[in-house]
């Protein structure tokens, strides 16, 4: 196994009148991650040949005026998300904990479902809204393989337990607590897994659609395949990610949120399965609408 690094997940932390504050890798992340991405839609932006008939869908200032509304959308969503999707019992019993985000818990899924009704709002007159999801979902995959990575050295959100040699030991009670292992638990790294393929890999697949291969011609393609490729990994890993506390029993060991017979799907899989089916369905739209050229 692999020891765990030992990362502060604090970056620095000074008192001020009292009050400890502190700089966080995952706020470090969630910046990052909506800067770079912001900066790779306006490159795209400023390369006409690169939209439907030469013309971009949107100037770098509109993109700038709709990341307000992307920004409120990730945090909104993401948080509302989790508060439904996975703990929504307990959050109709403290509902005044919905406000409190520093404690953790949000939700990609949540987040991805704000981010779909921001640009909405924002793109509803004069806009193309197939090439503008396109645009968006272009620079979406940086702030997931840096969130991922600061959700790695916050030690959370670690997979299941494994005996193979890349597993790690985690630190902290929980996951540690392997009932079937003697001694010191290692486990999949899963945060790792979805930061290589759902963040470097799909952003490489997305990078490469757009400059090589004139996906932006296509409205819907570069967005649909965003969601398959996102879905189908999610999918997949969610079998060696460790499921939320709550839906583990003694009847359901797996955490399985929908199951029958010992057999079923984790919630990530299933909030995952609509997202296949709506990006096979806009990959199909735009490959039978055809790219559409300068006249």
């Amino acid at each position: 196994m692999i020891p765990f690094p030992d990362i502060s997940p604090e970056i620095f932390s000074v008192t001020l009148f009292g009050m400890d504050l502190a700089l966080r890798w995952y706020a470090v992340a969630y910046i990052a991650g909506i800067v770079i991405g912001w900066r790779m839609v306006v490159m795209a932006a400023k390369t006409p040949r690169l939209w439907p008939n030469n013309t971009p869908t949107m100037t770098p200032q509109q993109i700038e005026d709709m990341l307000t509304w992307i920004i409120l959308g990730v945090i909104l969503g993401g948080r509302l998300g989790y508060v439904a999707f996975y703990q929504p019992d307990y959050y109709l019993q403290n509902p005044v904990e919905i406000l409190y985000i520093w404690q953790g818990g949000m939700s990609f899924h949540g987040g991805l479902l704000g981010v779909v009704l921001a640009a909405y709002l924002y793109t509803r007159r004069g806009y193309d809204q197939f090439s503008v999801a396109d645009a968006i979902v272009l620079g979406t995959p940086p702030g997931i393989l840096l969130g991922r990575m600061s959700n790695f050295i916050n030690a959370e959100l670690w997979g299941r337990p494994t005996e193979l040699p890349w597993g790690v030991a985690f630190p902290g009670e929980a996951a540690q607590f392997c009932p079937d292992i003697v001694g010191i638990c290692a486990r999949h790294p899963s945060q790792l897994y979805e930061a290589a393929l759902e963040g470097l890999v799909l952003m490489i697949v997305l990078l490469w659609m757009v400059w090589r291969r004139d996906a932006l011609k296509r409205p819907g393609l570069t967005c649909g395949t965003f969601f398959a490729f996102y879905g189908v990994g999610r999918f997949l890993i969610e079998f060696v990610r460790q499921p939320d506390a709550q839906f583990i029993s003694p009847g359901n060991p797996l955490g399985l949120a929908w199951h029958v017979g010992g057999y079923g799907l984790t919630m990530g899989q299933i909030l995952s399965l609509p997202m296949i089916l709506l990006g096979l369905w806009l990959i199909t739209r735009a490959r039978r609408r055809g790219a559409v050229q300068s006249a």
